[in-house]
Formats: C-alpha cells, structure tokens, sequence
C-alpha cells in the first residue's frame, strides 16, 4: 500500500501573500500549543511582527513567511501532538529560518513579541484560575 506523501510547496513572491493571510489566521492558536515545547517562542513571535512590517526587507520576509508557513500547517513531518518531539522539526524550520533573518528584526519588533506573550500567558493564567 502506497503511502500519500503531501506535495512539496516552493514559496514564491506570487503566493506570499495567500501563505500570510493562512498565517495571520493559525499563528496564536499554534503559539499557544507551542509556547513550552519551543524555548526561543519570543523570537518566533518577534519574527512574526517583522514579518508584518512594511519596512522589513521582501526577503527576509518571504523567509519568516515561509518557516511560519511550516509553523501553522496542520500536516508536517513529526504531527505536533507528539509531547516532546511534536515540534522538534518546526523549531529546527523556525531556528533556521531566525538566523537567517535576524537582523531584520528589529527592537520593536521584540518589543511587541514581549507585549504580546505577556497577554497569552496572563490570559491563560485567569483561565485556570
């Protein structure tokens, strides 16, 4: 029995913008999964908002667009659900693709990841309260 194996996506300047507005809609939800599983989520998140600034240069964008593609999809190579290894192949996606965009995140960048992460994890705190 063959197995079905996805195809492959090649992000180009063309679909960026399809692949963002997927991204917009699935990103909180999967931090909130991830929030323990992945240690350098503050990044992530910062990697996020540049992604959204106009300013950030398209190919550092279209990098960030594409590991966070990754990050959101609900198929990829290790399911999520996995406790302890379900993220392990997006944090190595996320890890690569921040060390080739990191100085295209800016301080206020990481400044609104910090502003916002606070929120996640304060909202989460009065939910099990």
């Amino acid at each position: 029995m063959a197995r079905s194996v996805p195809e492959m996506e090649i992000l180009g300047p063309e679909d960026a913008a399809e692949k963002e507005a997927r991204i917009r809609r699935a990103f909180w939800p999967t931090v909130r999964k991830a929030l323990r599983a992945i240690p350098f989520m503050p990044e992530v998140v910062a990697a996020y908002y540049a992604m959204l600034d106009p300013r950030t240069p398209m190919r550092a964008k279209l990098t960030v667009v594409g590991a966070l593609a990754y990050f959101v999809a609900p198929f990829d190579m290790v399911p999520d659900i996995l406790l302890g290894v379900g993220f392990l192949d997006d944090a190595s996606v996320l890890a690569a693709a921040l060390a080739a965009v990191s100085s295209s995140i800016r301080e206020e960048h990481r400044e609104a990841a910090r502003r916002a992460l606070a929120q996640e994890t304060d909202g989460a705190a009065a939910e099990h309260a």
